[in-house]
């Protein structure tokens, strides 16, 4: 997949191929794997916000991922620096087809911000992120609410009976 491929944005398409945040988590999971990153869609954190996608990585280290697939969406979004606190690294996730350059702004933090264009098969990682190191304690905390989450959605695909009595 190329940053230039296109996805058809069509009345009447699956989420899955329509560039919907959706198709680019699929894409960016995939990505990850092939990386021996293992993520999860959808994390509160404790400040409130909710991450897009979370993976750790072999090595323990915490990726936050936020997805954008409008440029509006992306302009007027002034919670995302909310994240890095609670993660090592932090990529922006888009649909081919967007405009690259506005990741450019420094307003954008490029220098500390990763870039993965994806579609609903696939990613590429077209800036890699810089790894700034969460503390041994808020590492400890993120790894272990990680695993329970995981482990919460695991036991309510299990049985999902008991998961909508207990609220899940």
């Amino acid at each position: 997949m190329t940053a230039s491929a296109s996805i058809s944005t069509e009345q009447g398409c699956s989420p899955l191929t329509d560039g919907t945040a959706l198709a680019v988590a699929r894409g960016t999971l995939r990505l990850f794997f092939r990386h021996d990153m293992s993520g999860i869609l959808e994390v509160p954190l404790p400040n409130g916000r909710r991450a897009d996608i979370m993976a750790l990585d072999s090595a323990g280290r915490i990726t936050i991922v936020e997805i954008k697939c409008s440029r509006a969406d992306l302009l007027g979004d002034m919670k995302w620096p909310d994240y890095l606190e609670y993660c090592d690294r932090f990529f922006w996730a888009v649909p081919s087809g967007f405009d690259l350059s506005l990741f450019d702004s420094e307003a954008l933090w490029p220098a500390r911000t990763g870039l993965i264009v994806a579609d609903q098969y696939d990613a590429e990682l077209l800036r890699p992120a810089a790894i700034e190191p969460l503390s041994a304690a808020r590492r400890k905390a993120e790894t272990l609410r990680f695993a329970r989450r995981a482990a919460r959605r695991l036991t309510a695909l299990a049985d999902p009976d008991h998961a909508a009595e207990l609220g899940w």
